[in-house]
């Protein structure tokens, strides 16, 4: 069901944008960003169940998935079998300390905390680009007699143009700490403000990484980069995402989670993590700002158009 047009600046605008046009759609369930008549993102506001036999925990709202390039074939995964959290493109903190108690709203597993979908804060419909900007909260599940709490009220914006052949996807997050103590955030290895999952047919044999910086799957965890651009083929040949890191973000150019080829076969996973060096804390009525530029392109990487976005989005 389509949300009423009277509940929201737009349930559907269509712009121009080179040849085709751009177009968002809310219903009941998720927000879809088009291009023309193909799909180009697909916002999860309901809560996805887990595949069948899977525990009830891993249930979740607010992701992504899937991510089209401009020839229609899907560049994100949903529900691997080796880590049945990963959910397309997500995020969320692990590890956390939060008066008293370990908080960790990315392995579902635990059912410490989680994060869900609030409302819709509104849509957006300006010339060659639509998007929206939702409400999340991170909870803080009951347990041991507490109740449930909302730790971080989150903003979290999502911006699509199309420029020549590809997508340009703006990803924000705005985190505030709603509650009366901080968020401790301790060094660790994943977790934070953007990750993403690659199809379940990426691995070692046809797909790769390429970092600002020229490392691959092999050498790029826990190194610094603007950019990462991972790469595959797809229904309908290769296709290419590039995440930008803005450098305003906390600890830029950030360290990165990069999967070597003997993690799962070379499974696809990618994070860019502002905690990987050191440690955080989220304090109580502070906020934090995050912003990535994603890239989403037909074929392999090309260093020279990458770069070229690199100095557009950064300011260089």
């Amino acid at each position: 069901m389509i949300r009423p047009l009277v509940l929201l600046l737009s349930a559907s605008t269509c712009l121009s944008a080179g040849s085709e046009s751009l177009s968002i759609r809310e219903t009941d369930t998720h927000i879809e960003i088009f291009s023309g008549n193909q799909s180009v993102l697909k916002y999860h506001k309901a809560v996805m169940p887990p595949p069948e036999g899977q525990p009830k925990y891993f249930e979740r709202s607010g992701f992504i998935h899937p991510i089209k390039a401009p020839s229609g074939g899907t560049v994100t995964g949903i529900h691997p079998a080796d880590h049945i959290h990963h959910m397309g493109l997500w995020h969320a903190w692990v590890e956390a300390y939060h008066d008293g108690r370990n908080l960790d709203f990315w392995n579902l597993k635990e059912e410490t905390a989680t994060i869900r979908y609030t409302k819709t804060l509104k849509l957006v419909e300006k010339a060659n680009q639509v998007g929206f900007t939702v409400r999340q909260n991170h909870v803080a599940l009951a347990n041991d007699g507490r109740p449930e709490e909302i730790i971080l009220a989150e903003d979290f914006s999502i911006v699509v143009r199309v420029e020549g052949e590809s997508y340009l996807i703006d990803h924000t997050t705005v985190q505030t700490n709603v509650s009366d103590h901080p968020l401790e955030l301790p060094v660790y290895r994943y977790g934070g403000p953007l990750a993403y999952r690659a199809p379940a047919s990426w691995d070692k044999t046809n797909s790769n990484y390429l970092t600002s910086e020229g490392k691959d799957r092999n050498n790029g965890h826990e190194t610094r980069a603007r950019w990462c651009a991972m790469y595959g083929p797809t229904e309908y040949g290769d296709a290419t995402i590039t995440i930008l890191g803005h450098p305003s973000n906390h600890d830029a150019p950030q360290r990165m989670r990069i999967w070597p080829e003997t993690s799962n076969n070379g499974a696809i996973f990618f994070n860019y993590v502002s905690i990987q060096e050191f440690a955080w804390s989220l304090k109580p009525g502070v906020s934090s700002e995050m912003r990535y530029r994603i890239l989403v392109d037909d074929g392999k990487p090309d260093v020279n158009r990458i770069e070229e976005r690199w100095k557009t989005y950064s300011g260089e």
